[in-house]
């Protein structure tokens, strides 16, 4: 393992300007440099240097980071090697010290991991392709269009319906007890058996592989092939050290290039419609590991395209899947459109059926989100009467508030309100009333925010508090001891996309020092370097410690709205006694205020 000092001393040695410019030639552009990205085919450059940041980063294709993460890339090296070429480069002798036994057992583990997952996958796709049990699955695959040359592609497999068949398999390959228990690829019995206490988590069920982006097996879904209702119709690998499903996207590994190219990501629900869909020649596409997007899955998009096309099923479940990916998705700016389908279809049947022309028309024909939302309430009698019409108002004004970019926001605002036939104006009201109080309010009308006094947080924070914080306490190390000594800080590290912020809080990592920034970004994985690399294109508010106080209010907030939302439900229980209804109204009186009290603005002078 090489040392962090070692780290910090070649990132300082090699300024990035010369590292790149050794490779191709740089253009200065004001205070940084630009050229043609080596990465993916422009005809005009989006490739970016910043000498201050001593950071890369490509509009065109969302490539960026450190000095080490671009000769990794440009070399096709892994990082050790990278930090060794640039050691060599600059005359500093690496002297790589031991890891600890903690650090020395997670890494072999997850060599293990990774090599049991990989094999599992040519053994369930071995027996999928030559075993008589499997003829049920080839046959369905068959049914859906899949041929033989495609489960060879995508590595389609089939799970013996027997409840210890992959478990001894493992065994048999040597690898341990520990290591296959902890693949998730077998559950522990709940009683004790001195043979085994573990059995198959899949059986009897067409196997799907899923990779990372670099096409590493990590996990499985597994699709049920007997009718049994009580079986799950899909059944997903938990999550284990190497799969995160909030992380991943399925097809990535294989669909990045084509999403760089299109700038347009095609988000499908299941396994079979992507695959479909890509072996028909419409590469863009990519599904989610559940139903709504997650903020890192959103991130990773950003990398690769501009714009989102959600095509998931047109009932209320689909509609609802849209709805909860909104946060993610407009928070950074993506533009979002959805595709309607026939009824009855989905992207599998319609490119079987009538080829894959029929779905891309779709695609081309995806309306813009907004604009699907009006259509799809002017059916509804309630939206013709004037309450009605401000409720949808309401609704529509909470996504149109996700939207960072004043302009872009700006700009749907003046749609919405002229398909809703509405006022712009009479708009920007109902946004201020829409229950979002502080945040609401810079929204009376266009341009008035630039007029409003106080701080005003950036982009992160509007629908990602947590993301806001994260870069308060990347870029002020005054901000790092504030947060760690509020009564609040032990909370945050219970929260789901905090994980970056609690390693910047226990590290010494300053954006004043480039080398510092390259050695941290080296000590995380993937997605917490892509989190990283956008945080650092992000701008600090001037008054800090306000914008801090701010975004753990909305954090609160939130948590708060979906403890009353939990009550209101209970509330609707016929069963509930009389004091039983009074108690929970107490709970909903209080949380409300509470609310409310979180929401008022705050006092600058009070948090110095």
């Amino acid at each position: 393992m090489i040392p962090k000092e070692t780290l910090e001393q070649i990132a300082a040695a090699n300024d990035i300007v010369d590292v790149i410019g050794s490779y191709f030639p740089l253009k200065r552009a004001g205070s940084a440099f630009k050229a043609l990205c080596p990465f993916h085919q422009e005809k005009s450059p989006s490739f970016t240097v910043n000498p201050q940041r001593q950071r890369f980063h490509c509009f065109g294709c969302g490539e960026g980071g450190s000095v080490f993460d671009f000769v990794a890339k440009y070399e096709s090296v892994d990082f050790p090697t990278a930090a060794r070429r640039l050691a060599e480069r600059a005359g500093i002798q690496i002297v790589e010290e031991e890891r600890s036994p903690g650090e020395d057992r997670e890494v072999n583990l997850r060599k293990r991991l990774l090599a049991i997952h990989q094999q599992a996958a040519e053994w369930f796709h071995h027996l999928l392709m030559t075993g008589p049990e499997a003829k049920a699955a080839r046959n369905y695959l068959r049914k859906r269009g899949l041929t033989g040359e495609v489960a060879g592609r995508w590595k389609i497999g089939y799970a013996p319906d027997a409840w210890e068949a992959f478990g001894e398999w493992a065994s048999g390959q040597g690898f341990k007890r520990e290591e296959i228990v902890q693949s998730g690829l077998v559950s522990l019995r709940d009683t004790e058996n001195p043979q085994s206490d573990y059995y198959d988590r899949f059986r009897d069920r067409v196997m799907f592989p899923i990779c990372n982006d670099l096409g590493e097996v990590i996990a499985f879904s597994g699709r049920v092939l007997a009718a049994d209702p009580q079986a799950a119709k899909y059944l997903n690998s938990p999550e284990t050290p190497i799969f995160k499903k909030g992380n991943i996207l399925f097809g990535l590994h294989k669909s990045k290039r084509a999403l760089i190219d299109k700038k347009t990501a095609i988000v499908l629900e299941g396994q079979i419609d992507l695959i479909t869909a890509f072996e028909a020649g419409v590469q863009n596409v990519v599904a989610a590991q559940g139903t709504a997007f997650t903020e890192k899955q959103a991130l990773i998009l950003k990398r690769y395209a501009e714009e989102v096309v959600l095509c998931f099923d047109a009932d209320g479940a689909g509609r609802k899947a849209a709805e909860r990916s909104l946060p993610a998705l407009l928070g950074l700016d993506l533009g979002v459109r959805v595709i309607e389908l026939p009824p009855g279809e989905d992207p599998d049947s319609l490119i079987r059926g009538q080829g894959p022309e029929a779905f891309v028309s779709r695609v081309e024909a995806a309306r813009d989100y907004f604009d699907y939302q009006v259509d799809a309430q002017a059916g509804n009698p309630e939206f013709a009467t004037p309450r009605g019409k401000v409720k949808f108002a309401r609704a529509l004004a909470v996504n149109v508030q996700l939207i960072n970019d004043r302009l872009l926001r700006e700009a749907v605002a003046g749609r919405v309100a002229t398909r809703l036939g509405m006022p712009l104006s009479d708009f920007w009201t109902v946004v201020n009333r829409s229950g979002k109080s502080s945040q609401s309010s810079q929204y009376a009308k266009p341009g008035a925010m630039d007029a409003r006094p106080g701080p005003q947080i950036q982009p992160l924070a509007a629908t990602q508090p947590i993301g806001a914080l994260t870069l308060l306490a990347l870029g002020d190390p005054d901000i790092r001891r504030w947060i760690a000594e509020q009564p609040w800080s032990p909370r945050l590290f219970e929260m789901e996309g905090a994980e970056l912020l609690a390693k910047i809080l226990d590290s010494e990592v300053s954006l004043d020092e480039p080398a510092s920034v390259a050695a941290f970004s080296a000590s995380l994985d993937e997605a917490g370097q892509a989190l990283l690399g956008a945080l650092l294109r992000e701008r600090l508010p001037e008054n800090r410690i306000l914008a801090a106080q701010e975004c753990w209010n909305a954090i609160e907030t939130r948590d708060m709205a979906r403890r009353r939302e939990v009550l209101l439900a209970r509330m609707r229980d016929p069963n509930l006694s009389a004091a039983e209804i009074t108690e929970i109204q107490k709970q909903i009186l209080d949380l409300q205020k509470l609310i409310t009290d979180i929401s008022r603005p705050l006092s600058p002078s009070g948090l110095e």
